[in-house]
């Protein structure tokens, strides 16, 4: 069986020339964390088996990633680094790869651009190319009101004065603009141009510590045959538990548990090995 894989998360803004680690709710409400070289290297040290890096703002911004910010922290940190934020073409995911990255994230240039993923698949391998999904729930009283879109029967409500029914939207620029785009479709899309991961985030749950939204984490997981990252709306060892009972994801991502010191790595890994998830130790 292979082991569960546990990644913090550095969402980071080019604030300070060095970059800063940066944590809001649903996207907004924006407080500092830390230093992205400082706080890499911890979790290195503390045990993490990946660390997602993502330029917040890059795209937004429309500028490119922070390269020099991945040099020194992969200078130090010896596990796989994935970056994301920025990176529009494929001489991007080569740059960050030669700066230290062993993966890159798109998900805004990917939306606008599918054939970036064909194309960066096959340049620097599908393992390099990791598509970041940013979903919100979007309810609807019956299926037939979405014809068009992947309708799911929820399982684990989110809030008691919503319908029994939701699709997944996809969101760009950071959660400011929403494409209509169903996340499941999305998701299939993108495995069948050569992604080799999904990084899936609920904009509902990311920064609330309401735990995953399941019901999205197992959608998304079902339809496709690569590797899931379950990310936002971690608050406890618990959260990460269940997601791993409930769906079949690959791995886990939280941000402000281990920024916050909550819940250090070792802790977090401890309590899954001995509630039965098998972890690297």
């Amino acid at each position: 069986m292979l082991t569960k894989r546990i990644i913090p998360c550095l969402d980071c803004d080019l604030q300070v020339p060095e970059g800063r680690v940066v944590k809001g709710v649903e996207f907004k409400e924006i407080k500092y964390a830390g230093n992205p070289v400082e706080l890499a290297t911890k979790y290195y040290n503390d045990g993490a088996d990946e660390i997602v890096i993502l330029d917040i703002t890059a795209s937004h911004e429309r500028r490119e990633t922070m390269a020099d910010v991945i040099e020194k922290l992969t200078e130090n940190v010896f596990i796989p680094i994935c970056v994301g934020g920025g990176i529009r073409k494929v001489d991007d995911y080569i740059k960050m790869l030669k700066a230290g990255a062993d993966k890159c994230s798109t998900n805004t240039a990917a939306i606008h651009n599918p054939d970036l993923i064909n194309d960066a698949s096959k340049v620097v391998g599908s393992q390099a190319c990791v598509i970041g999904i940013d979903a919100k729930r979007r309810y609807v009283e019956n299926p037939s009101d979405a014809p068009d879109k992947n309708v799911i029967e929820i399982k684990h409500p989110r809030s008691t004065d919503k319908s029994d029914y939701c699709w997944f939207d996809c969101s760009i620029y950071g959660g400011r603009e929403f494409t209509g785009i169903d996340a499941i479709s999305w998701a299939q899309e993108c495995e069948s141009r050569g992604a080799g991961e999904i990084l899936l985030t609920s904009m509902d749950g990311d920064g609330t510590k309401e735990g995953y939204d399941l019901d999205l984490t197992k959608a998304i997981n079902d339809a496709i045959d690569i590797p899931v990252i379950a990310s936002g709306g971690v608050g406890n060892p618990e959260d990460i538990k269940k997601a791993f009972q409930e769906t079949d994801v690959s791995a886990a991502l939280a941000a402000s548990i281990f920024h916050f010191g909550e819940y250090p790595v070792p802790v977090v890994k401890e309590y899954l090995n001995n509630n039965g998830i098998n972890v690297r130790l």
